[in-house]
């Protein structure tokens, strides 16, 4: 039987990306109070930060290449702020010394982790990337502006890629030209801008009294890929047959729990038994989830094969050409988070 060539069969396998691991930070602690976040509205921004025993033992050996079948995108975010513990540059650390690719969810403003990470080596930062959270009104409320964006360009120089997304609310709405205009002065293009969702209510709908068609003129202004693709699919039950649970998966960093996906099946503990194979399962056709809420991510990256040739890549969501010509994807990690994973 003639085997016919994939995309990945031509690429080095140092440019493959085998699965996407999306890392739970189990931190509710933030030091910012935006009010459309569910930690703020639950009053759990001054829990204590968690401990994670050993980390520097066991991440690099729970995550090695070996085990997990080849490099992967590793997504590190938290309920709160992901760089709050001092754990967090660890967990970094030690997965691109892993051979990973890194992001990391943040709001910005933990100056001392970035001092720690942009001193790691020049080889390991062009695989690391940090998704920073624009909170306009809390970054202005706190006169953290300058410094925000002061990270921004710290990270570009030291050659890490970045996105700068704002979740767009009701009240961010007299504000829209005066965020697009701070952004192209000091990241060259406007951010990107999600779709945020009202976690108080079953089925996850948009959060905003607007009516879809409003919401979706006001923030279209715009131009994000990233709201464009989220908006199109929001809220659809996706009934293709998901490979979260082999492509994608979720694992809780402080416990090393593995499901399939955020209400998947829990595969195992990856803490445990630490150079036992993973045992991937698909989660098929049986999705608990009302809709894929996070679409942006799994499904731009192929957890359902069919839905490929339709769908944008990953890079699409986070990328931005600024007016210099200059991108916040670096050429390497836009090349990698740019395919489609393949089994």
């Amino acid at each position: 039987m003639i085997r016919i060539k994939r995309f990945i069969d031509f690429l080095p396998r140092s440019l493959r990306v085998e699965r996407m691991i999306d890392g739970f930070v189990p931190v509710t602690s933030c030091n910012l109070r935006c009010h459309y976040c569910y930690v703020t509205q639950q009053g759990q921004f001054n829990n204590e930060l968690p401990w994670f025993p050993h980390l520097d033992k066991i991440i690099g050996t729970a995550f090695s290449k070996k085990r997990l079948g080849g490099i992967c995108y590793v997504n590190l975010c938290a309920a709160g702020e992901t760089l709050l513990p001092p754990e967090t540059t660890v967990i970094i650390r030690e997965l691109l010394k892993a051979g990973h690719y890194v992001w990391v969810v943040t709001n910005g403003t933990i100056t001392k982790r970035f001092d720690e990470l942009l001193k790691l080596p020049k080889g390991w930062l062009k695989r690391l990337a940090f998704k920073m959270s624009f909170h306009y009104l809390e970054l202005k409320r706190l006169n953290l502006l300058e410094s925000y964006f002061n990270t921004i360009k710290r990270i570009r120089k030291a050659g890490c890629s970045f996105s700068v997304e704002l979740t767009p609310c009701d009240e961010y709405i007299p504000h829209i030209k005066d965020i697009q205009k701070i952004c192209m002065e000091n990241a060259g293009a406007v951010c990107h801008v999600t779709v945020g969702r009202d976690t108080t209510k079953d089925r996850l709908p948009i959060l905003t009294g607007l009516s879809k068609d409003e919401y979706i003129k006001m923030w279209s202004a715009f131009n994000s890929a990233l709201f464009d693709y989220k908006i199109s699919v929001f809220g659809e039950k996706q009934n293709g047959f998901c490979y979260a649970g082999d492509y994608t998966s979720t694992v809780n960093l402080g416990t090393g729990d593995l499901k399939q996906c955020y209400e998947g099946k829990w595969l195992q503990n990856i803490y445990q038994n630490i150079k036992e194979p993973i045992k991937w399962e698909p989660i098929g056709c049986n999705c608990p989830e009302s809709h894929c809420y996070n679409a942006h991510a799994f499904l731009t990256l192929g957890a359902i094969p069919d839905l490929n040739q339709t769908t944008p890549t990953y890079a699409d969501m986070r990328n931005r050409i600024c007016a210099d010509g200059a991108e916040w994807l670096t050429p390497k990690m836009k090349a990698f988070i740019g395919q489609k994973i393949e089994g």
